[in-house]
């Protein structure tokens, strides 16, 4: 058994995923169920992830989370939080030593409180599915602690899911689909798995020359929340309704054959098509709601005018829920788009370009490409750039699931170099931005 003295910690990254068949308002608020299927690029953790330490200990008054190096009071009681952790603990095993003695018992897990401190690497609510990244590396961190185990396929992701929807698509690497469920199973079924599972498909390796760069327009916090919005579009808008039902699920088919058969251009040309979709459910609810902003739709026109002059698609945008474009190309074409971006969209400093390395100091653009798309953009480009602007961008590639930094283990016997957000003395929070 256990001595009060006693703490175990774990910490975990995970990282955060694109849509490129979006969901967009909830069949069970209850149970956070979607509308309509989507599916996802898991992008690479390099550089845009969420870091979750967990601690748990006989010693601890209260559940306690801090994000980003501040504590949230109350959202330790927060249904979202809550769903998470008792989800995960009711998975829960005995922890055992290496002679195979029981040192923590299911009921341990289940009666000790948890201190939970977890930060992002990028702006958080700003449309680039913080939340995702958050809840799945809470749900990887609570499994690996807790050493929890599955009574049913991908059942984790219908615990995530219980956080934030998308998470359930960011505890799988590469392309994945969360589909709809339905409500005869109780949601079980509305579930994560892998595309193409079984195969190389499931891999992020499966297509290595895909590229994702990030265009962050602004880092600030949405007007209007994604779960305020999609509980306005489901009351207001007769276009979710058809998208959901008639638009979605032989567009999941095709996308899902077009990453499989590594197809760009049907990739990119269902890619487009959705994020218009999207953003035509959130203008067609009642009052409109307004993702996009003059620089979002100057990076379509510029998008399209690049396809355009090559009469092939080159690159594919969408958009989520905030101004911030994702870009999606193959390598072959990396180097021109970022000069394209970084031409219209002037560079900002040392850190503007991140990510995957891009040398673009020995290539120009080609002057009959820059002409092209000069003249598809607004005036004003010919004269100076917009005071509002791109202010980074990351250049990234499909990535893998969460990653376990620090396994379970007994704080007391955590090295000093260890990574942690939680100090293995006191369990309490120690990052700081």
């Amino acid at each position: 058994m256990t001595t009060p003295d006693k703490m175990y910690m774990a910490t975990v990254t995970a990282p955060t995923n694109i849509a490129v068949v979006k969901y967009w308002g909830k069949a069970s608020v209850k149970y956070n169920t979607p509308t309509n299927s989507s599916v996802s690029v898991t992008l690479d953790q390099s550089d845009l992830r969420a870091v979750t330490t967990i601690a748990t200990s006989p010693s601890f008054t209260q559940d306690r989370l801090w994000l980003n190096g501040e504590e949230e009071e109350g959202a330790a009681d927060s249904k979202r939080f809550r769903a998470c952790v008792d989800g995960v603990k009711a998975l829960a095993t005995d922890k055992k030593d290496k002679n195979g003695d029981v040192i923590v018992t299911v009921d341990d897990w289940k009666t000790w409180k948890v201190h939970v401190s977890s930060y992002n690497t990028f702006p958080t609510a700003a449309g680039l599915a913080s939340s995702a990244a958050g809840y799945a590396a809470l749900v990887a961190a609570l499994t690996e602690l807790y050493q929890a185990k599955e009574t049913f396929p991908h059942e984790l992701t219908t615990i995530a899911r219980q956080g934030s929807g998308s998470a359930c698509r960011s505890l799988y690497g590469g392309f994945v689909a969360w589909r709809q469920g339905t409500e005869a199973t109780g949601w079980k079924d509305s579930l994560a798995e892998p595309v193409g599972e079984g195969t190389l498909a499931a891999s992020e390796k499966h297509w290595p020359e895909l590229r994702a760069v990030i265009l962050v327009v602004s880092a600030q916090k949405k007007h209007t929340s994604s779960t305020a919005g999609m509980q306005t579009s489901v009351a207001t808008s007769p276009f979710l309704t058809y998208r959901s039902a008639q638009v979605v699920p032989q567009r999941m088919k095709e996308m899902e054959q077009a990453w499989i058969d590594k197809d760009f251009s049907k990739f990119a040309t269902l890619t487009m098509k959705d994020s218009n979709s999207f953003h035509s459910t959130c203008l067609d609810t009642f009052p409109p709601i307004f993702y996009l902003n003059d620089i979002s739709r100057d990076i379509i026109r510029l998008t399209t005018a690049y396809n355009e002059y090559y009469g092939e698609l080159r690159v594919a945008y969408t958009f989520d829920a905030g101004p911030n474009a994702v870009l999606y190309s193959t390598e072959p074409f990396l180097q021109e788009l970022v000069l394209l971006v970084s031409h219209f969209f002037p560079e900002h400093g040392e850190n503007y370009l991140r990510g995957i390395k891009v040398d673009t100091s020995t290539s120009t653009l080609d002057p009959a490409v820059l002409k092209h798309c000069v003249d598809a953009m607004p005036e004003s480009y010919e004269v100076k750039p917009p005071t509002e602007n791109v202010q980074y961008m990351y250049v990234t590639k499909a990535g893998p699931g969460p990653k376990v930094l620090l396994p379970s283990s007994l704080a007391s016997s955590v090295a000093a170099d260890a990574t942690t957000n939680l100090d293995p003395q006191t369990g309490l929070n120690t990052f700081s931005p």
